[in-house]
């Protein structure tokens, strides 16, 4: 048993450990390229959430990474079959009963642990924070905790089942990542996108939800061709590191008048 699971967790357990702080790993399902899986973001939230709570357990953390919810949002995919779609308002749904679950098992704080693009949660936070007493927190772990790491790990980190992905599958989940038989390259083909006909999306100035069938071939989108499976053991150290010292900090920070601010 991990006690730092809560899937692999008996109730034994638990009425003895209340826990201070939850991680809820957010995922999908849905293509990547034609040489990872449906599950792949499923699985990154997994493996990141796991290592980082393990971490926070053993410095004595009160922490608990809960089952992830393998489905996200796939408006901009659903031309292909089986990106498996549940609308933002149907997750926020989802989140508001499942924090209640913690308000009444007396778990005061929640990391929201994303690793799909499509989940915008921040709207979710900020409707949910006024109706609950558990205090929410947001980690997009594919922007801001890593995208510093990215650039110096990755040529190209690409956006979906690129390098970071594709690397992070290699050294994690490799058994699940397809191969050209005859070659033993990845099956996957570059990742090309297309450009917008508007100068202004190209530069970021405008933003669009991008049909994901006109924008990509096989829906990647970053060639997966330069991913190792040292890059992938290299990125997950500095997640682990990063999120692992949030975790324990969290934990041992009292819930007071001027709470998460310094006072």
């Amino acid at each position: 048993m991990r006690p730092w699971i809560l899937a692999e967790t008996n109730y034994g357990y638990v009425k003895d450990h209340p826990y201070e702080v939850a991680v809820l790993p957010l995922g999908a399902t849905e293509p990547h390229n034609l040489h990872l899986p449906y599950g792949t973001d499923s699985f990154e939230a997994y493996e990141i959430g796991s290592r980082a709570c393990e971490a926070a357990h053993h410095r004595g953390a009160r922490v608990v990474l809960l089952p992830t919810i393998p489905f996200g949002t796939e408006t901009n995919l659903s031309a292909f079959p089986l990106a498996m779609n549940l609308n933002p308002s149907t997750l926020l749904a989802v989140l508001r009963d499942l924090i209640r679950s913690l308000e009444l098992s007396g778990v005061r704080k929640l990391l929201l642990l994303n690793s799909h693009g499509g989940n915008d949660f921040k709207p979710a936070v900020r409707e949910l924070m006024a109706t609950t007493s558990v205090q929410l927190f947001l980690c997009d772990w594919f922007r801001g905790l890593s995208a510093d790491v990215q650039k110096e790990i990755f040529q190209e980190p690409g956006d979906h089942a690129g390098a970071v992905e594709t690397a992070l599958g290699l050294a994690f989940f490799e058994h699940l990542v397809v191969r050209d038989p005859q070659n033993g390259q990845l099956a996957g083909d570059d990742g090309a996108v297309r450009s917008s006909r508007f100068e202004a999306i190209n530069r970021g100035w405008v933003s669009i939800s991008r049909p994901w069938h006109l924008l990509t071939k096989n829906t990647g989108s970053g060639n997966p061709h330069e991913a190792t499976a040292d890059q992938g053991v290299r990125l997950m150290e500095v997640l682990v590191k990063r999120l692992g010292d949030f975790l324990v900090e969290l934990d041992q920070s009292p819930v007071d008048g001027s709470f998460p601010f310094v006072g």
